[in-house]
């Protein structure tokens, strides 16, 4: 992953919807952002992959269900072919399928269209920056869907003997559902502290997502 080296230039954003009735409103709305820079608006994968492709782009806000190539294609197609994108999805379907497929893509954050305005700011900044986001309903469907099916055929890894005592309360918090931000208050350290700490977890334990983060928790009896 490549991260921008002009940290005061705008983020340069894809808004990607087949609504046009929800994509030109949230353009515009995002656009208000001092450090948001929509320079794009696509109705399906294909117009994202353009976009992308003329760039520079930072983050692409994908819907999931787009006609021509749907958002998980595109995700998985820009994880790909330009790893430097960061994929924040932004949909209103929060099923178990939609989540991990989504996910196991390559985005970076799962919104659903509850999320206000601040939310979804917040979730192109931290995508950004490297960090992983999922609104509070994505994290409960997904711990739900963790505990309720145990992988049989996939048993996650026992964690590694050199994780910390604080790596393991921000793999405990992540495991509970937290994000960054909620997990520094808890601990009392700053949210770059917290992404320290999770790059280092996630590099030990050879942990590919979020998502995968969640598994080794509750694997691990820690949530």
């Amino acid at each position: 992953m490549s991260e921008r080296t002009d940290k005061h230039q705008p983020l340069r954003v894809v808004v990607a919807d087949d609504q046009a009735a929800i994509r030109e409103p949230l353009a515009a709305v995002l656009a208000l952002a001092e450090d948001i820079d929509v320079v794009a608006a696509a109705a399906d994968g294909t117009e994202v992959l353009t976009a992308v492709a003329a760039g520079p782009v930072d983050v692409v806000l994908m819907d999931l269900r787009m006609p021509r190539m749907d958002g998980i294609e595109t995700t998985r197609r820009l994880t790909e072919e330009h790893p430097e994108v960061a994929v924040v999805v932004l949909t209103t379907f929060a099923d178990d399928d939609s989540i991990l497929a989504a996910l196991s893509a390559g985005a970076r954050g799962y919104l659903t269209k509850n999320a206000g305005r601040q939310d979804i700011v917040r979730a192109i900044r931290a995508a950004a920056a490297g960090q992983s986001v999922l609104d509070r309903e994505v994290q409960n469907r997904l711990l739900a869907s963790v505990r309720t099916k145990p992988a049989a055929a996939e048993q996650p890894l026992p964690l590694p003997e050199d994780i910390t005592r604080r790596e393991r309360e921000v793999l405990t918090l992540i495991g509970q559902g937290l994000p960054n931000r909620a997990i520094a208050e808890k601990l009392f350290i700053s949210e770059a502290t917290v992404k320290t700490h999770i790059n280092n977890l996630f590099a030990k334990a050879g942990i590919r997502d979020r998502a995968d983060a969640v598994r080794r928790a509750i694997a691990a009896g820690l949530a």
